[in-house]
């Protein structure tokens, strides 16, 4: 029996910014990395605002409830 990339899901557990990265721990154990410049928002937040988050949809995104973002694991996933 063989399992293929579409029956995988990727679930974010851990989130963290700088002030040059986002970056989202998977629950499979990979770690994405992106350039916070991706997301205007979050560039122009202050770090306390970056750092109030939550998971939502089971860890299927991220939302920073302060700045009205939201950020599904797929499309960081997916190449620019």
């Amino acid at each position: 029996m063989s399992i293929s990339s579409a029956d995988i899901q990727a679930l974010a557990v851990d989130v963290s910014c700088n002030n040059e990265s986002l970056h989202v721990a998977l629950a499979d154990g990979r770690e994405i990395s992106v350039p916070l410049t991706w997301f205007p928002r979050l560039v122009d937040a202050t770090p306390k605002d970056r750092n109030n988050w939550r998971l939502i949809g089971g860890g299927l995104g991220i939302h920073w409830e302060d700045l009205e973002e939201d950020v599904t694991v797929e499309s960081l996933l997916r190449l620019r």
